[in-house]
């Protein structure tokens, strides 16, 4: 084979050069182009995780602030103002006797003595599980949030010492009780029940975080000590405005997620129903 035909089978250096420079301008158009649409992407992804993060908090806040006892929702004062918002929340609630039958029969709930015990109208055992009335759990009977009537104070609170059956029908069942003389009878002759694990739970925005704890007791001081519930917030602040008829109230959530230079604010106005 003579020296030419071995030469044709190959290329030069500048062959190799100009390939080279073509493919990078090809790569650097390319990638103009690209980069816009790639850019886009990830930031509307950081964007629909945030708003999901925010609207998961807000539903869970609002899921909570429904629960609440009426009356008991407020804003303490911390530093700064407006990142700390608590209440004591209830499971479940339902109406208790407020006299015998014709016959004397009957567990009323006396207001006129410490009591120890009266029926539930209605069936506990009927219940779903996590709503059901167990020793430990606390009945509070028309809370209104002032001196004399205050679930904080548990003025007008007594806990749950058993369940002692039901009755026939008209079904019943029998609440025992912490001795208590309640201090002022509902008109609807109803109570709430607040679970014993969380007696308080405080929402506070700290640290770039939101926290959601839960007191075994009926105090609080807007810890940072439970679970995280969302991070990257960037701005959170909340309100509270109860009703001077103590029937509704409102309390609203402004709160603002950043992450990679992509914010998300959100604001919710959460009503509640402080009928006791």
């Amino acid at each position: 084979m003579s020296s030419r035909a071995r030469h044709g089978g190959g290329f030069t250096l500048i062959e190799l050069t100009m390939v080279i420079v073509l493919m990078g301008v090809i790569g650097a158009t390319v990638a103009v182009f690209v980069k816009g649409p790639i850019d886009a992407y990830f930031a509307s992804a950081r964007r629909a995780a945030l708003t999901d993060v925010a609207d998961t908090t807000l539903r869970r806040m609002g899921r909570d602030l429904h629960n609440a006892l009426p009356n008991s929702i407020r804003t303490p004062s911390t530093t700064p103002a407006g990142q700390c918002l608590e209440f004591i929340p209830t499971k479940t609630g339902g109406r208790y006797r407020a006299d015998t039958d014709a016959a004397g029969n009957g567990d009323k709930l006396d207001f006129s003595t410490p009591d120890t015990s009266f029926n539930m109208l209605g069936s506990n055992a009927a219940l779903p599980v996590d709503q059901r009335i167990v020793a430990g759990d606390v009945i509070a009977v028309y809370n209104l949030g002032i001196a004399g009537a205050d679930a904080y104070q548990e003025s007008n609170t007594a806990m749950v010492t058993a369940v002692t059956g039901e009755s026939a029908a008209p079904v019943e069942t029998g609440i025992a009780i912490s001795a208590k003389q309640f201090p002022l009878e509902s008109a609807s002759k109803r109570f709430q029940v607040i679970p014993a694990a969380e007696k308080v739970v405080a929402y506070v925005c700290r640290d770039g975080n939101v926290y959601r704890t839960a007191s075994t007791t009926f105090s609080s001081s807007c810890p940072t000590t439970g679970a995280i519930l969302a991070r990257h917030v960037s701005a959170c602040q909340f309100f509270y405005s109860g009703s001077n008829q103590e029937r509704n109230a409102l309390a609203r959530v402004v709160i603002e997620f950043t992450d990679h230079g992509e914010t998300v604010s959100l604001l919710d106005d959460i009503h509640v129903s402080n009928t006791p």
